[in-house]
């Protein structure tokens, strides 16, 4: 099967060097940097190192890189699609898992997730992540256990939907659309590293907005989507 890894990238310039290094020492994947119009000079260190990049003229947004590396995996026909932060949190040593399970026709898409096997701390950063779980879980019926893991790899399927339906994010409400439009969902165990560079853009204020918007999205939005006929 072919796979391309999407990387977004804003802002990124110290990390994504390592990050691309990680991919392609640890996969035998394709990727694609998606730098979101970067004040830093993310563009240029990927230019100097002929990383494989398309660079957005404004600053749109994760969404939109997200969307666009949707549309070229659409594009360039790769079964798989996979959602992989340029931040170096992510370690691509992982990534086979979630290939291997899609491979298997186990799910359509696969999460990269921090608690399948391990147990979600008590903490103020994971009461989010929890009251997202349980709405989720409310509305579809389906445990997620991590479900605003940024790692997600999607298959045919699921890349078909984000080309289909432009309003569709990288975020825990897409993964109730996915599931009220019949595709099936899986967790796979991953570690996480803590961003050494640069700066989260969800800041406490943003945190609690993101939050809210996201419960709205689901309950008002997402859990009302029909199944393909």
């Amino acid at each position: 099967m072919k796979v391309l890894i999407i990387i977004p990238a804003y802002n990124e310039a110290q990390n994504i060097e390592k990050t691309v290094k990680d991919v392609t020492e640890n996969t035998n994947y394709d990727y694609i940097i998606i730098n979101d119009c970067s004040k830093d000079n993310t563009k240029e260190v990927c230019e100097k190192n002929n990383f494989n990049m398309l660079s957005l003229p404004i600053n749109y947004g994760l969404t939109s890189g997200i969307q666009l590396g949707m549309k070229y995996a659409y594009k360039n026909n790769y079964d798989i699609a996979i959602q992989f932060d340029g931040d170096g949190q992510h370690q691509a040593k992982y990534l086979k898992k979630l290939v291997e399970k899609i491979e298997n026709n186990s799910a359509d898409i696969i999460i990269g997730s921090r608690f399948v096997e391990k147990k979600k701390p008590f903490s103020t950063r994971m009461i989010g992540s929890r009251l997202i779980a349980f709405i989720i879980k409310l509305t579809t019926g389906k445990t997620i256990k991590d479900p605003t893991s940024g790692m997600r790899a999607y298959n045919k399927r699921a890349i078909q939907e984000f080309i289909r339906n432009m309003s569709l994010t990288p975020e825990p409400d897409t993964l109730v659309y996915m599931m009220k439009k019949g595709l099936k969902i899986e967790e796979v165990q991953v570690e996480m590293k803590d961003r050494e560079f640069g700066e989260s853009y969800l800041k406490p204020l943003k945190s609690i907005q993101y939050m809210i918007n996201m419960i709205f999205s689901i309950i008002f939005i997402r859990a009302i989507t029909r199944k393909n006929k």
